[in-house]
């Protein structure tokens, strides 16, 4: 189908009760950050605010509106090589979450992007059943969201002229300033995120020749940064504190260019084609170890060590919940969602 800049297409309108089972999606837009400008909707059992709430790539688990080739248990997207790593071209997006639902399920996408999609092919797999779900059934639920740039606790570090790595004694004990991945009332159970960042802190490296003092501009490393998990509005400390992202992440020393299937990265940093670009996207998903939550679930991770550092971060969190659901917060304008180095 062909969407209009700024029309929103309906992809399926199913009656009854079934589960969606598969999508597959690809794109052909001469907007090269359709991924990030294309937003994606979904609707269960008539409600009028949306359980999924996301830009399209973001939610396949690609950020930033770049394009590139991974395998997970839930998502893979399918690239040619020629333009792994670019912003937009055509690549093949797949998600394998099941998606139940027992009056009805409606899927739109809205064109936000700066031309028409000329051409939005999908399938949607989905199984009807005869009768209602039972009423345990919990429905999928998926919400974007961003922080540009994070504000650091102390200040802009380069402009004081202080290291980063000298201060990691500094204490959190909070999650108030952290970077928010859900936040969301009910029962259900938490499966994942994906997290990416644009890591644009530097790090003031300081030089003396001579009586002359020179700084420099060196990127330091946002991985230090604390993940924390309140369970049904529990004081503080909460019952999941981790070490630090990559170890949430399930890396070590560092995130690395691997992507596996619960975790790893689909869109590493250091891409040899884009020398000066500093983006990634990780992911992590619970899906044989969901977290679980009877009232409430507030999912959050530190920017830096104690929220030192000043970086762009965005993530779409999945969980299942009984509804109704606390309504999802609005997407940031789509001016808003461009990556800083695409900006005019």
């Amino acid at each position: 189908m062909t969407i209009p800049q700024g029309a929103t297409a309906t992809l399926a309108e199913i009656h009854g009760a079934g589960c969606i089972r598969h999508i597959w999606i690809t794109v052909g837009c001469r907007d090269r950050l359709y991924l990030r400008k294309t937003v994606l909707k979904m609707y269960w059992d008539g409600e009028s605010e949306p359980s999924v709430l996301a830009p399209l790539g973001d939610f396949f688990g690609l950020g930033h509106g770049i394009a590139r080739s991974y395998m997970s248990l839930p998502f893979t997207t399918v690239n040619h090589e020629a333009n792994e790593g670019n912003y937009g071209g055509g690549i093949a997006l797949n998600c394998y979450f099941a998606m139940p639902f027992s009056s009805g399920a409606r899927i739109e996408v809205v064109n936000e992007c700066d031309t028409e999609i000329g051409s939005f092919y999908y399938y949607i797999d989905y199984e009807e059943y005869d009768a209602p779900l039972p009423d345990n059934i919990l429905r999928f639920h998926a919400h974007y969201r961003q922080e540009y740039h994070t504000t650091g606790t102390q200040g802009n570090l380069f402009e004081q002229k202080r290291n980063y790595w000298e201060l990691l004694d500094t204490p959190n004990l909070s999650d108030t300033e952290n970077y928010l991945i859900l936040d969301a009332e009910g029962t259900g159970h938490y499966v994942g995120c994906v997290l990416s960042v644009d890591n644009i802190d530097p790090l003031p490296v300081i030089r003396k020749l001579g009586s002359q003092e020179q700084v420099i501009k060196e990127y330091t490393w946002w991985g230090e940064g604390d993940d924390m998990i309140f369970i049904d509005g529990e004081p503080w400390p909460p019952s999941l504190h981790g070490t630090g992202s990559e170890d949430y992440l399930c890396h070590a020393w560092g995130m690395h260019p691997k992507a596996y299937l619960y975790a790893g990265a689909s869109i590493p940093e250091n891409d040899p084609k884009h020398p000066d670009r500093h983006q990634c996207t990780s992911y992590r998903f619970h899906i044989e170890d969901p977290i679980l939550f009877t009232k409430s679930i507030r999912v959050s991770i530190e920017h830096g060590h104690a929220n030192l550092q000043e970086n762009d971060y965005s993530s779409v969190a999945y969980w299942y919940q009984t509804e109704p659901h606390k309504p999802l917060p609005p997407l940031p304008p789509v001016a808003e969602r461009i990556p800083r180095n695409m900006r005019p």
